[in-house]
């Protein structure tokens, strides 16, 4: 369950539907999200959008600032995603992690045989 919390002003609808639509991308990642919480603070002319969800694995923090809401909420979904990206394929990337199997059967030489005649 998503949980938007606000400082100095009201969460509406469509801010709620935003945010919540922003989250629903990451859902292709086949990853559970446990408890995202989404902080919106306004300081001065701009807006900061906060994100913090836990997951299996690890967790996400994103946070970005626009004098904009929508444009913050979009930067912070993006953050998000990147980096629940780069956490999902990391096994992959590491070296050494995978090997690729080799075709070729061994082959063995016996030297014994040159040095016989």
């Amino acid at each position: 369950m998503l949980k938007i919390t606000s400082k100095q002003f009201e969460v509406t609808a469509a801010i709620r539907e935003r945010v919540e639509s922003r989250l629903t991308k990451l859902d292709r990642y086949d990853t559970q999200l446990i408890n995202p919480h989404v902080i919106i603070l306004k300081e001065g002319p701009l807006f900061k959008i906060e994100a913090s969800i836990k997951l299996a694995n690890g967790q996400l923090f994103a946070q970005a600032k626009h004098e904009n809401l929508y444009a913050a909420i979009n930067a912070m979904g993006q953050k998000l995603e990147k980096q629940l990206n780069r956490l999902t394929h990391k096994p992959a990337a590491q070296r050494g992690a995978f090997e690729p199997e080799t075709t070729e059967p061994e082959f063995e030489y016996d030297y014994k045989e040159d040095y016989a005649a």
